[in-house]
């Protein structure tokens, strides 16, 4: 059986490293992982290239969101979010699914219930960073943006949800984010490398998630932890929302330490 990540770049993922632990802990000596650089407008014709060797494929930027439109069956999340990282393909299936909520969850569900939180950027990870807020009971959010034009996905994602977080311009205005960045119990950058760097103002005791995880410390996660905050980098997102794709491929549950231990070595070698 084979699976593979898709994105563009993707010379960079670490899946392969996290699905090729998770197989050879559980196992599945037949089973391969590699990665394909794709652009949106390869992806359907990739698709309709694979043969029935294929269980999954995980998929990163840019393809998220044109990964409904190769589906044939989406579920709920996914459809909810508008986004969708996996792409189950046994048995003749093109199921889509988001794990990158659970990935979410699981990075920081330290936060407290019912506070307030900050999401920075509008892209696909911010979707469903907005998915994984309403599943930890944080209602209170407010998302910072570059351009509230670009925001139309994001605002759907939201009505489909049923959450109303303020949507803000305030990337452009450093003292407006500085403020938005201090009144909150967490906060996720989906920012890309570099695009979060110079934003300061997280409180002490905050629970703070960098989706980046590559170089790391970011500039923005340095900062959050000189202040006192607790600072998760893109990396256990990244591990959580692998063990749910795995699962969703293979029909087994993978030992998460084992991935654990990949990955960090994997990131050792890479320093």
């Amino acid at each position: 059986m084979r699976a593979a990540v898709l994105g563009s770049p993707v010379a960079h993922s670490l899946s392969p490293v996290l699905h090729s632990a998770a197989y050879a802990a559980l196992g599945l000596d037949g089973w391969h992982y590699d990665a394909h650089e794709c652009d949106e407008t390869g992806l359907a014709r990739f698709v309709d290239g694979l043969g029935p060797e294929w269980a999954g494929l995980s998929l990163t930027m840019p393809l998220k969101r044109v990964a409904l439109d190769v589906a044939r069956d989406v579920s709920p999340l996914a459809a909810a979010v508008g986004a969708a990282n996996t792409l189950v393909l046994t048995e003749g299936r093109r199921y889509a699914d988001n794990t990158d909520v659970a990935g979410i969850v699981h990075a920081v569900r330290g936060a407290p219930p019912a506070g307030r939180a900050v999401v920075l950027g509008a892209g696909g990870t911010a979707q469903a960073a907005l998915a994984a807020l309403r599943e930890l009971a944080i209602g209170d959010v407010t998302v910072l943006v570059r351009s509230t034009a670009r925001t139309g996905e994001l605002r759907a994602t939201a009505d489909r949800l049923g959450v109303a977080p303020e949507i803000t311009d305030g990337l452009l205005d450093p003292a407006r984010a500085r403020a938005a960045l201090a009144d909150a119990d967490v906060v996720v950058s989906t920012l890309p490398r570099g695009a979060a760097d110079g934003l300061d103002g997280v409180r002490p005791g905050a629970v703070v998630l960098d989706v980046v995880y590559a170089p790391w410390p970011t500039a923005f996660a340095a900062a959050a932890e000189a202040a006192g905050a607790h600072v998760v980098s893109g990396l256990e997102m990244l591990l959580h929302q692998a063990v749910a794709q795995v699962e969703l491929m293979t029909d087994r549950t993978p030992p998460i330490e084992a991935m654990r231990e990949a990955l960090d070595a994997a990131v050792a070698a890479r320093a």
